[in-house]
């Protein structure tokens, strides 16, 4: 199984995506950590542009040939980047499930906005107005949505957990 997180910064996607790999055993590929290494090698600066995620997807395909068990994980805003995921997966033949986080209270998006820290030396963090303004298309297929207001990490995990062994939706892996 291939699970595609995309989500708005702060609204605890790479959180999620952190917890649900460790609960199912999957490699957890973050665009952030491919970019910031991409920076830290010279050869670009913030914002990467596409760079990231074409070496996310190339991982991912990779990685899916080997490992039957991949999260990749990124904003993830356009359709162009969705497809592109959704394109690594069933090109690996697995089955591809996407997934959008999304913190419908403002206030609290707004709150863990400014006051998230980061585990990536340098990476800039967006504040909320570069939040409200960044380019974010809608999702134009079916795809599990996860709302992590008002929960704590553990919480929107088993929300995310039981969606995904809905029908239509993936089988949760070993816990």
């Amino acid at each position: 199984m291939f699970t595609v997180i995309g989500g708005l910064p702060g609204t605890g996607r790479t959180t999620l995506a952190r917890l649900l790999a460790a609960r199912i055993g999957a490699v957890h590929l973050r665009v952030d950590t491919i970019e910031q290494a991409i920076v830290r090698s010279g050869l670009a600066r913030h914002p990467v542009g596409p760079a990231g995620y074409t070496v996310g997807y190339a991982l991912a395909s990779e990685h899916l040939q080997q490992c039957p068990t991949v999260i990749a994980e990124s904003v993830n805003p356009l359709a162009v980047t969705r497809d592109a995921w959704r394109e690594a997966g069933t090109g690996a033949g697995v089955r591809v499930v996407e997934v959008e986080v999304v913190c419908s209270d403002p206030a609290e998006h707004r709150h863990r906005l400014a006051t998230s820290s980061c585990d990536l030396p340098e990476l800039p963090l967006p504040d909320w107005q570069q939040v409200l303004d960044r380019d974010y298309e809608p999702w134009g297929r079916e795809h599990v949505v996860v709302d992590t207001a008002g929960q704590a990490p553990q919480e929107f995990l088993v929300s995310l957990v039981n969606r995904l062994g809905e029908p239509g939706g993936a089988e949760p892996g070993p816990r």
